[in-house]
């Protein structure tokens, strides 16, 4: 029977979210095609919440604990996970595309000179056996069908928020396995763990979303945001001139919103941007263009000058206008 992996990426206990959505999905085409799912979970401290997991998906999870698997690391990550797949031999291995997940994906697809599929945004499995993927590409403005063909495991990283995570299932079979690990080998260790908080914002009800726009100034985003009770996203571009970090950046190669609200202020709308947005419940764009793309996508749209109608804005949701 085929098996598909997932990593369960944890810090400190505490499971990714995006990893559940990534095993959810993962269960629906198992089930459809009648194959195996199982977790794979490093940490310290981590079997408690394995068999959790099947609520998740996961037919069964295999746990290896360690205090340098604590939070995540590549090299041993890498090494652990990669000793794993050469002894038994999955058919699939699939992680989102966190940080740490692209960087293990990386790793280990170089390890077994097998194909990987790079943030895909939907996810199959063929007739054939072949991973099926779909892809953006060139700035989002095309989605690619991509179909691994050589190489086992068959891999992916999966985007953020994509997928949504449900509860359908039961409890997993747990399989605990000893870490072989000789810390005195490693060419890296952890020295700080520095937590920048940034919200996850697949999981927000609420985004003001900035754009270029704004000029790089998300003074009156940050504004709105805090009166609507909403986090603020950017779109790519001005992450790109470092104005905000990546974690908030909207689009195919970002995060997906998953909002009842966004508003979306100072974006054009190209494809790669709009692809993020599409599972918000109501979506308002204020921009000064009546053509900009971004109308298209829009259940209301504004025309005029955002630094002209935000002020106007907030003053009348701080009055209760």
């Amino acid at each position: 029977m085929r098996d598909i992996w997932v990593f369960i990426e944890q810090d400190s206990g505490v499971v990714e979210e995006s990893s559940l959505e990534v095993l959810t999905k993962a269960r629906e085409i198992a089930d459809a095609r009648g194959y195996l799912v199982t977790g794979v979970l490093l940490g310290r401290g981590v079997r408690g919440i394995a068999g959790g997991l099947g609520r998740y998906g996961a037919h069964r999870v295999i746990v290896v604990e360690h205090p340098i698997l604590e939070s995540y690391l590549g090299e041993p990550y890498a090494s652990v996970i990669g000793d794993l797949i050469g002894e038994r031999n999955p058919d699939y291995f699939l992680a989102s595309a966190t940080r740490n997940g692209r960087d293990l994906a990386g790793r280990l697809a170089v390890r077994f000179r097998t194909g990987l599929q790079a943030h895909v945004v939907n996810l199959d499995i063929a007739e054939d056996g072949s991973l099926v993927g779909h892809v953006p590409g060139f700035g989002g403005n095309i989605v690619a069908v991509v179909r691994n063909v050589r190489g086992r495991p068959q891999m992916a990283t999966v985007a953020l928020g994509v997928f949504r995570p449900r509860e359908a299932w039961g409890e997993a079979e747990v399989e605990v396995v000893e870490a072989k690990l000789d810390p005195s080998k490693l060419r890296a260790r952890r020295v700080e763990v520095v937590r920048r908080g940034y919200v996850d914002l697949s999981k927000s009800r609420r985004v003001v979303v900035g754009g270029m726009g704004t000029g790089g100034d998300l003074t009156l985003v940050r504004e709105l945001a805090k009166i609507i009770q909403a986090d603020v996203g950017v779109s790519r571009p001005l992450s790109d001139i470092g104005v905000a970090p990546k974690d908030i950046y909207i689009g195919s190669t970002g995060v997906s919103l998953n909002a009842d609200l966004a508003v979306i202020v100072g974006v054009s709308g190209a494809p790669h941007f709009v692809s993020g947005i599409r599972n918000v419940r109501t979506v308002i764009s204020i921009n000064k263009d009546p053509e900009a793309p971004i109308a298209e996508h829009s259940d209301y749209f504004a025309i005029g000058d955002l630094f002209e109608i935000i002020p106007k804005l907030v003053e009348k949701l701080r009055r209760g206008v």
